[in-house]
């Protein structure tokens, strides 16, 4: 058989990733401490860009830079399902996936992360600082190491007259339900019975953990087996079992965070109201501008063929690119951020409990993007709002529908509506999985009993019994 070359024509469309169009969606993605690295860096290699002194100060006329470059499309296209192909670009680490409370707290103390946790809760000022102080007493371990009593004296003198015991030690059972799951307990025994307290109430001998570290942890210590069979009643299989699910407890739930809280929040986007509404604006603190530095720019001569000459035209070239890339960054950021309040007024008026169900796929459609897109803009991009700061993240939620076909409601929605309900509760009367079914239902939320459940326990909230022992 002989073989026979032959050509062929075939048409097809293929996106092609420039050098410039990777830098735009690699400065979609950074977030702002980030970008103001890359900035700074630009800046320093860069001859041909300055930072602004002031904000809006035009460097050069739109006819000059004409002149000094060569044509460069209007629009620079940040969106399409690049995910892929952009993971072998980047040295810079950020990731389009979904939220990742992990890798965010990796780069915080446990510090950091508590304050985070407890500028998204809502304390009266009163309690707040309460709440502070108690942030402040614990260890690198997250131990509360200092004596309520010394803590509520610290207060006293700070102007908080009349603060009681009983105030501050129910702050801090609602600390004790911040993530990691056992920081604020005061010894081991509280650490990990707030760990077991965490655990769905079908645990396998989960009541004779429980009962274990409650009286028997100091024969635990000492391998007392026949102590802990014969007061457990139980048998080796059974007590093995249990010495295992202890000891797969955390003794240190803050160790994992580092010493020192050396990263920062700075908003991307600023939410204010007034007399009009509501409106969404770039935080004008959160990066420099940049312009076109003019006197190099005029040394370039356009008929010059010499290597300075060109060296000042490639530079050129690669700073409009940037800033055209940052203005790029701010348009997309801006449109999906206006997207976002519009749809969570509700968030901003009334708090958690009026937060709508959103998905990445309801903001792609609103402003024609794709998902990954949006993924990129809304990861590591912070939001002040008046209920405090924001990952932008933060406002998308699962649906979750009423079991009988009814209205759908936001997950947020119903967890800060369980937790509501758990904090306004009788102290000697707490609220069982299925009285907090029947509240909910009150307020036009019909979901599961299973969904409460589970609801409660992944915020840390003891069942009603658990709660009737603690307080």
């Amino acid at each position: 058989m002989v073989m026979k070359a032959s050509l062929q024509l075939r048409i097809g469309t293929q996106l092609t990733m420039t050098p410039q169009l990777q830098q735009a969606i690699a400065l979609l993605q950074l977030s702002t401490l980030d970008l103001r690295q890359e900035i700074q860096q630009a800046l320093d290699a860069n001859p041909m860009l300055e930072q602004e002194d002031e904000f809006g100060e035009q460097a050069v006329s739109e006819h000059q830079e004409a002149e000094w470059s060569e044509s460069i499309p209007n629009e620079l296209s940040t969106d399409s399902d690049w995910s892929d192909t952009y993971q072998d670009l980047g040295s810079h680490g950020a990731s389009s996936e979904g939220p990742d409370f992990e890798r965010q707290a990796a780069g915080q103390s446990l510090h950091g992360h508590l304050l985070w946790q407890l500028a998204m809760t809502d304390f009266s000022p009163r309690d707040h600082a309460i709440a502070e102080s108690l942030i402040d007493a614990l260890d690198a371990n997250g131990y509360l190491t200092q004596p309520l009593n010394d803590i509520r004296e610290g207060l006293k003198a700070q102007g908080h007259e009349g603060l009681s015991q009983r105030e501050v030690e129910t702050t801090l059972l609602r600390l004790q339900q911040f993530e990691p799951t056992g920081v604020f307990a005061r010894d081991l025994r509280e650490c990990l019975m707030l760990q077991l307290a965490s655990l769905p109430e079908d645990t396998p001998l989960l009541m004779p953990a429980k009962r274990l570290v409650r009286q028997f942890l100091e024969a635990l210590g000492k391998d007392d087996v026949r102590l802990l069979k014969r007061r457990l009643s139980l048998d080796d299989e059974q007590l093995d079992d249990v010495i295992r699910l202890i000891r797969s407890l955390d003794p240190r739930p803050g160790s994992a965070f580092g010493d020192t809280d050396d990263s920062y929040v700075t908003p991307d986007l600023v939410v204010r109201h007034d007399h009009e509404g509501w409106h969404l604006e770039l935080n004008p603190e959160a990066l420099p501008r940049l312009r076109i530095q003019p006197d190099y720019a005029s040394l370039i001569k356009r008929a010059d063929k010499s290597q300075d000459n060109q060296f000042l035209k490639e530079h050129l070239q690669e700073a409009r690119w940037l800033i055209k890339s940052l203005s790029s960054r701010n348009d997309t950021l801006l449109r999906v951020g206006r997207e976002i309040i519009a749809r969570q007024i509700g968030f901003l008026e009334h708090g958690e409990e009026a937060m709508k169900p959103l998905i990445l796929a309801d903001i792609a459609d609103a402003v024609e993007m794709h998902e990954s897109t949006i993924s990129r803009v809304t990861t590591q991009k912070y939001i002040h709002t008046p209920r405090g700061v924001f990952e932008l993240k933060y406002f998308f939620s699962s649906q979750v529908s009423g079991q009988d076909g009814g209205d759908s409601h936001s997950s947020t929605a119903i967890r800060a509506r369980i937790k509501k309900l758990v904090q306004d509760e009788p102290p000697g009367k707490p609220l069982s999985d299925s009285r907090l079914v029947s509240l909910l239902e009150e307020g036009g939320i019909n979901v599961a009993r299973r969904t409460v459940a589970k609801y409660r326990e992944s915020m840390g909230i003891p069942s009603s019994s658990e709660r009737r022992r603690l307080r």
